[in-house]
């Protein structure tokens, strides 16, 4: 069975510059909680060293 390509079209009646912000806004939004995790892992790190250096 022949598998079919997808093709989207968007209309954007938009200028550039609104569709760029939309779309940053969007990705953002998106990817709040990975940032805030990855923020959260690193922090946890630094603590983590902290700690190892006051105990030798």
């Amino acid at each position: 069975m022949k598998k079919r390509k997808l093709n989207y079209r968007f209309h954007n009646p938009n200028t550039a510059e609104t569709a760029a912000n939309y779309l940053l806004k969007v990705l953002i939004e998106a990817n709040t909680s990975k940032v805030e995790q990855a923020i959260q892992q690193s922090a946890d790190r630094q603590i983590e060293e902290e700690q190892r250096e006051h105990l030798v």
